[in-house]
């Protein structure tokens, strides 16, 4: 299940916050690494390093790294901070934090009994790469606002592989902070459940609207069921029952050559058609011509439960243009995949308008 190898550290490549990315010279020549220093602490050249080269084995496109298990010659000094919270469970880098909703918690009296967002915008997305659109789109319509990014566990665990968080919160796009929820862990907040991790960024972090995706290596098997993005109609169901008001983006595609993911994507037909339980607003962006169309059609039928919000993309375009971080979905940019992106800014252009409607 695991293929273990042994190497020395190399040159730094590059490093952001909580990751390290390096070269390792093994015995089957030079690989290309992640260390997360939260948890290995911080490799240097000439470290000997014990590496999991599994995804790197896979070629996989998110995540394609060796990762660091241990600079066993160099080991961290233990950490006695606050926290009983354990994340990744039982997998041999567990890891204790200080839970947001733990008894531990200064906010633990905030949190115990609250149970309303009180309104609160949530825009939920399937894959990672929705969100800096998202936030292109809410900032031009409604620049200022305060946002918070909640991660949850489907894909990536440690928040610190994402460079796409790590340059939005440079960008100052993520003023609130970001909260990690389940098995997610390495967030400004960390919780247990989707549930307090929403009711954490209203009431802890003041945010005026919350971004809830999975981290970045998002899973699917090709089946109608086996994709991580089911869980974009738990989080629907999760807002609701706290009183927020949710709004669901669309995954569309005029670009991608799997059948099941050109114009509307089953991921989302699936989650919100399916999964989905409670009313959400799902955004149908307005896009010209056929393909438009299409989109329209394909979604005619998830009126019967949510309401259908046709947004205008009318300057979305630029909006998507300043940007701070790249945008990159499956690897496809903006030219190559224009309708995803601005199907995502269309859903933040509408969380913007529903915060001038309060």
């Amino acid at each position: 299940m695991i293929r273990w190898r042994e190497g020395v550290a190399g040159q730094i490549r590059r490093s952001w916050a909580g990751a390290v990315e390096l070269d390792v010279q093994t015995t089957e020549g030079l690989v290309p690494a992640l260390a997360y220093v939260d948890l290995v602490g911080r490799p240097e050249p000439g470290d000997r390093v014990l590496l999991n080269t599994t995804a790197y084995a896979l070629g996989l496109g998110t995540g394609g790294f060796a990762l660091v298990v241990a600079l066993p010659d160099r080991l961290p000094p233990d950490q006695d901070g606050p926290g009983h919270l354990v994340k990744a469970r039982y997998s041999p880098l567990q890891a204790t934090v200080l839970g947001i909703d733990e008894q531990d918690s200064p906010a633990h009296g905030i949190l115990q009994d609250a149970d309303d967002l009180a309104g609160m915008p949530v825009v939920i997305a399937d894959l990672h790469s929705a969100l800096p659109a998202v936030l292109a789109g809410l900032y031009d319509a409604r620049p200022g606002t305060t946002v918070a990014y909640v991660m949850t566990d489907g894909a990536a665990l440690p928040l610190a592989l994402s460079r796409t968080v790590a340059g939005l919160v440079d960008a100052g796009w993520l003023g609130a902070g970001t909260v990690t929820v389940g098995q997610a862990f390495g967030g400004d907040l960390e919780a247990a459940t989707l549930h307090t991790g929403l009711l954490a960024a209203r009431l802890v972090l003041g945010a005026e609207v919350v971004v809830v995706t999975q981290g970045p290596g998002n899973l699917g098997t090709g089946t109608r069921w086996g994709f991580t993005g089911v869980a974009a109609g738990e989080a629907v169901n999760a807002v609701a029952v706290l009183r927020g008001r949710p709004v669901a983006a669309l995954r569309v595609s005029e670009a991608d050559p799997r059948t099941r993911h050109q114009g509307v994507s089953h991921h989302s037909l699936t989650a919100y058609g399916r999964v989905a339980l409670a009313a959400a607003d799902v955004v149908v962006p307005e896009l010209p011509g056929t393909f438009g169309e299409r989109v329209r059609k394909a979604v005619g039928p998830l009126g019967e439960r949510h309401r259908l919000v046709e947004v205008p993309t009318r300057g979305l375009d630029a909006a998507l243009r300043l940007c701070p971080v790249t945008l990159s979905s499956m690897g496809r940019n903006l030219a190559r995949d224009h309708a995803y992106f601005v199907g995502c800014a269309a859903a933040g252009r509408h969380a913007a308008r529903l915060l001038d409607h309060r």
